[in-house]
């Protein structure tokens, strides 16, 4: 012990070197822990940023898909009611190019369109799809200007007033307070009106028939109509 502090009283110096280097070891420390507390504070931040962005796409999906529904319905609107189709024959007139155009733009919007949330699986899936739902309704919007602008000016007086008499025939085939029979027979006579004169959907016809039936044949196919 005596020599341990001979060994002391003669090196003296050494305190401050010592000092100084147990000074940086604790430093040392001290910003290991806070550079790990830091990383902590990010991962955290990060893992409660990837749920809330998980939360928002799933949010964004929904939104998406609820416009494109309402689109969709503003379509249906025209398929499913022939009154409206007598009235503005351009939206199912595929010789005109704005009709072609938004039934294209519908074709890419239901092809990008998700069956579940869970399924757009990317952003850039979710901007595609986002894209042609507003190319959609985009397309939608101007053929539907230019079938309110025109209506029926296309067609001849003669065919106008064939167009009108369909309209007349087919209120009266959709009225249950009308017998079977006269349904039918208003049925059949609005049909060979609207004969070459405008496009009538499959699913245009299928809703009609049911909305005329029992007055109709049940089982039978529906035929073409076909464009002047």
């Amino acid at each position: 012990m005596e020599s341990l502090f001979e060994f002391l009283d003669d090196k003296w110096w050494l305190v401050f070197p010592a000092m100084a280097f147990a000074g940086h070891w604790t430093n040392s420390l001290r910003k290991a822990g806070e550079r790990r507390h830091r990383r902590k504070v990010e991962l955290y931040k990060l893992r409660n940023q990837s749920r809330e962005l998980e939360r928002a796409s799933a949010a964004d999906v929904e939104a998406l898909v609820a416009t494109h529904d309402a689109i969709n319905k503003r379509w249906l609107d025209y398929e499913l009611d022939v009154g409206k189709l007598i009235d503005f024959p351009l939206m199912t007139d595929v010789r005109e190019p704005l009709t072609v155009a938004f039934l294209r733009a519908k074709r890419e919007a239901d092809g990008q369109r998700p069956d579940s949330p869970e399924d757009m699986t990317s952003p850039s899936r979710l901007e595609a799809y986002r894209k042609a739902v507003n190319s959609f309704a985009v397309a939608l919007d101007v053929a539907e200007r230019e079938a309110l602008r025109i209506r029926d000016s296309k067609f001849t007086g003669p065919e106008r007033e064939r167009l009108a008499t369909a309209r007349q025939l087919l209120r009266i085939a959709g009225d249950h307070a009308a017998t079977p029979a006269e349904r039918q027979a208003a049925y059949k006579r609005a049909r060979r009106e609207l004969d070459g004169l405008i496009v009538l959907p499959d699913a245009t016809l299928a809703a009609l028939e049911r909305q005329v039936a029992p007055g109709l044949d049940a089982g039978r196919e529906p035929s073409d109509f076909r464009h002047r």
